[in-house]
């Protein structure tokens, strides 16, 4: 554990210097590192970065106790996740969208382009997901003249961009609320994509949109069913119900007329 810590998890000034918290963070990601781990992680992910093999909620932890349970100041969070961010290390990024994540209500609209390069920087799910759906996600519900930004990304050449648009609209859908007709535009237009990570994103965001509103998916995906790839389906049947599921499930059996 990391000692010397106030009650609030930052130690008297901390809170204006945000370098010393980026070191601080790092030596906390580095005391609890495992190197096999490492290495196995960096294979897994097809990783670029350099790898300490702290795990996710060891990460997580240590963001917590150096950066406190408070918001941080808008320009020290900023700062510091440049700081973060700027060494090529996987835990050392991760903690920057942790930090981000903690203190997402102190982000401002024109913050939307440090978010879009860090994910075009991120180059994997494992940084993507979280940034997109509980960073951006959050940011553009609060600002939602933003969403303009997300239909730039759904079209955008790069598939981790395309997949932040999706993933942004996932926690708001999650609740039962959110912006379903911007989702069913998108995922209409990239449903016959052949990318895995977009095909799992969008049959993600139906299911968790299903738990609330089935009869919403069920009525969307029904004429699309022979079109959306299995990956997709069975991640968007499974909140269904078993009629609804067999439904669809003979839609993709029908047999494809020669020259439709």
């Amino acid at each position: 554990m990391l000692g010397g810590l106030a009650a609030t998890g930052r130690e008297e000034n901390d809170v204006t210097e945000p370098l010393t918290l980026a070191d601080r963070i790092d030596a906390g990601l580095r005391a609890r590192a495992r190197p096999e781990r490492a290495v196995a992680e960096k294979a897994y992910l097809k990783s670029t970065l350099e790898h300490y093999g702290t795990t996710l909620p060891a990460v997580r932890t240590t963001v917590r106790e150096v950066t406190g349970r408070d918001p941080l100041d808008h320009d020290v969070l900023i700062t510091l996740v440049e700081a973060l961010w700027a060494v090529p290390v996987h835990e050392r990024r991760a903690a920057a969208v942790e930090a981000l994540e903690a203190s997402v209500g102190v982000l401002q609209a024109d913050d939307l382009a440090l978010l879009e390069r860090l994910l075009r920087e991120s180059d994997t799910w494992a940084l993507v997901d979280n940034l997109a759906a509980s960073v951006v996600g959050p940011l553009v519900e609060r600002n939602p003249a933003l969403g303009v930004t997300l239909d730039r990304w759904a079209i955008d050449d790069d598939f981790w961009i395309r997949r932040s648009a999706l993933l942004a609209l996932l926690i708001p859908l999650r609740r039962g609320n959110g912006d379903f007709d911007r989702f069913a535009r998108y995922a209409d237009a990239m449903l016959e994509e052949k990318e895995f990570f977009i095909r799992k994103a969008i049959g993600w965001v139906l299911r968790d949109t299903g738990r609330k509103r089935p009869d919403l998916v069920f009525g969307w995906l029904l004429p699309r069913a022979d079109r959306a790839s299995g990956v997709t389906v069975r991640e968007a049947v499974k909140p269904l119900s078993e009629a609804q599921r067999d439904a669809i499930a003979a839609v993709r059996r029908r047999p494809v007329r020669s020259g439709s």
